[in-house]
This record gives structure tokens, C-alpha cells and sequence, in this order.
């Protein structure tokens, strides 16, 4: 299933992850994660602090299932976000581990978070890539999100397109500048 329809349903599930519906979950788990452990192992490249992240990233969407908000983007553009967000913060801690013990422990404190402000900060960030990803072209955009959203390598989005891989890279390296600029991101 792809598409709108599987929008829809992830969309269902994670409503009813909301409600504490343990099955729902498990279903929502078993559709997303090889999403998320493939995003979050081309960010950290190992596979056991990928794992951890992982789990933390489904402990994260069973405590939080309650914010999302379908009106702001999709389930899985929601969760993908999540696992993004702790992936790098999972760099962020390894860097500082390794430069300074001290800050490392300071870093991993947690702190109270402000619900409303992340809700909107989150909503606005979906809104404005959502329109730099509508401003690509059609193969640009193809490329982001299938190595981005579903965890493809670029050999990968090159066999599910059917192009030569030198032309996803090049295609893959120009969108993510557009992108880039379009966000503002230097």
C-alpha cells in the first residue's frame, strides 16, 4: 500500500496509538520502522546506537501519539521528523562525548519542553518544506523523498525509477540545493 491511502490509514493508527490501542501500535510499528531504522542508520552509521534510537523514537510516538495533528502533515511525516530530530541529537551527544565528559552529561539531561511552541515550530517546519519539496521538479522531488522518507539508498532510488545513478545523484544533489535555499539552510 502507497500513497494517499496509506496516508489515511497511518493516519487512523496513530490515532489510535492516541487512545492507548496496543495492537494499533504494534501495526503502526511494524509499517514504519524500516522507514525509520533506514533514516536513522544513514544518519549515525552504527547499528547499535541505531537501534537505541530507534526505540526511542517509538517510545517517543507511544508518550506523544496525542500531538499529532493530521491537519500539519501526514503520520509518517510526523514520526519521520521524530527519528530526524533524535537521530541528530544522538550525533550531537556522541560529539560532545567524545570532545568533553562533562558536557556530555549536561547534554543528556533532559529538559521540560515547551508543548505548544514545539507543536508550532513543528507544524511551520512541515508547511515550509512541504512547499520547497512542491517547488522541485517532479524527479527532483521523486528522488528526496524516496531516499528521505522511505529510506532508499541512491542505487535503490535508482532501480525504483528505473534511471541511471549517476543521474539520481546529480538530480538528488540539485534538489537538496534547491531545497537548501529555498528553506534558507546554508
Amino acid at each position: 500500500m502507497s500513497g494517499p491511502a496509506q496516508r489515511d490509514d497511518l493516519d487512523v493508527l496513530l490515532g489510535q496509538v492516541a487512545r492507548r490501542d496496543v495492537d494499533a501500535f504494534a501495526e503502526f510499528y511494524d509499517r514504519t520502522s524500516p522507514r525509520v531504522y533506514g533514516l536513522v542508520t544513514r544518519m549515525l552509521r552504527d547499528p547499535g546506537y541505531s537501534e537505541e534510537t530507534t526505540q526511542e523514537v517509538y517510545l517517543q510516538v507511544w508518550r506523544k501519539a496525542t500531538q499529532f495533528d493530521p491537519a500539519s502533515g501526514s503520520a509518517l511525516a510526523w514520526l519521520l521528523t521524530i527519528a530526524h530530530r533524535r537521530a541528530v541529537d544522538r550525533v550531537r551527544t556522541e560529539e560532545a562525548a567524545g570532545r568533553h565528559e562533562a558536557r556530555y552529561a549536561a547534554a543528556t539531561t533532559d529538559r521540560p519542553a515547551d508543548v505548544v511552541s514545539e507543536s508550532a515550530i513543528l507544524r511551520e517546519e512541515s508547511r515550509r518544506v512541504t512547499e520547497c519539496l512542491d517547488s522541485l521538479t517532479d524527479i527532483q522531488r521523486r528522488c528526496i523523498e524516496l531516499a528521505y522518507y522511505t529510506g532508499l539508498t541512491y542505487a535503490e532510488v535508482s532501480t525504483r525509477l528505473a534511471a541511471n545513478l549517476a543521474t539520481i545523484k546529480s538530480r538528488m544533489r540539485d534538489g537538496l540545493r534547491a531545497l537548501r535555499n529555498c528553506l534558507g539552510v546554508r
